[in-house]
């Protein structure tokens, strides 16, 4: 069964400039008050161009907000004592207020043991464990920005429960009471996070992984699915319940028909559109919001005050 028009496309890109034009409010706000927005980033020079690329666009799109970014970088070779003492020194400094470690680190150093080092305060990733456990709980916490960027762009197709129009919501209740989402991919610090910030919304939530049996009986039930399994085309149309709200998470290089390489999400794009209620794009959908999501983490530990677990 098909619905009788095509979904209607979740423009991350839009989305991701409206939450910009409001972080410009709140950056100007706190200069005003004498305390300016900073980011703290870490990044170890392997000679990966991609890295240091990376963070000079990371800088750039900082510096449109009025965010100051300053990037701590390491020498070739650093170990694990090298960047852990950066991080621990950051921790410290009563001027740094977000901080975030760019990846991959050097061979043989292990990320989780230097991210659960950064001070959850100013974890603008949310990759320190004390986080993740702060989700669950649904205490102030900040959060990992794919999983910020998901529920983002929910909310920005989900009239409100309350009011029953959509808009950007801060008061009123979960969104997805009664509703059902299959969270397709499990990584720690994205198909998880997404589950449980799901839950938060009061949906009823299954997360599936390689091993789930019969992905697709799941799916099909579900009136939110969320593709972040690594897996090119992995959502097909029979997998999908008309009418519902598909996020695709995944980023994958392929190989196009004419023998260029081109990205493309978990969903088969085309065949879903018919079928779907609610499609987001792959380039143009998560990522742009992800980048937002981790600005607005960025201003909200320079702000200081509660941060709110979207649910709660």
């Amino acid at each position: 069964m098909q619905i009788e028009r095509p979904a209607t496309i979740i423009d991350g890109n839009a989305l991701a400039a409206k939450v910009r034009e409001q972080l410009i409010r709140r950056v100007e706000a706190l200069k005003s008050q004498s305390r300016p927005a900073r980011l703290d980033a870490v990044l170890v020079d392997s000679g990966d161009s991609a890295a240091r690329v990376y963070a000079e666009n990371q800088a750039k799109t900082c510096a449109a907000l009025g965010i100051d970014y300053k990037l701590h970088l390491l020498p070739p070779g650093a170990h694990y004592d090298d960047i852990a003492g950066r991080v621990l020194l950051l921790n410290t400094e009563p001027t740094v207020h977000a901080m975030m470690l760019h990846l991959p680190l050097p061979a043989g150093v292990d990320p989780y043991r230097v991210q659960r080092l950064i001070a959850p305060e100013k974890d603008v990733e949310g990759v320190n464990p004390a986080n993740i456990g702060n989700i669950v709980y649904g205490r102030s916490s900040l959060a990992p920005c794919t999983a910020l960027a998901v529920i983002k762009m929910i909310e920005s197709v989900v009239p409100d429960p309350a009011t029953g129009k959509i808009a950007s919501r801060t008061e009123h209740g979960p969104l997805l009471r009664g509703k059902r989402a299959v969270v397709v991919g499990a990584s720690d610090v994205v198909g998880k996070p997404i589950a449980v910030l799901l839950m938060r919304q009061e949906a009823t939530v299954v997360s599936c992984n390689k091993h789930t049996p019969d992905v697709a009986s799941l799916t099909r039930s579900a009136d939110v699915v969320v593709a972040a399994a690594g897996a090119p085309g992995l959502i097909r149309a029979d997998m999908v319940k008309p009418g519902a709200i598909v996020i695709d998470v995944g980023v994958n290089r392929i190989k196009g028909a004419d023998g260029k390489a081109k990205t493309v999400g978990d969903v088969d794009f085309a065949a879903v559109s018919p079928i779907a209620g609610y499609l987001s794009p792959v380039p143009g959908g998560v990522g742009p919001v992800t980048v937002a999501m981790l600005l607005q983490n960025v201003v909200e530990a320079a702000e200081g005050g509660p941060i709110r677990v979207p649910g709660t």
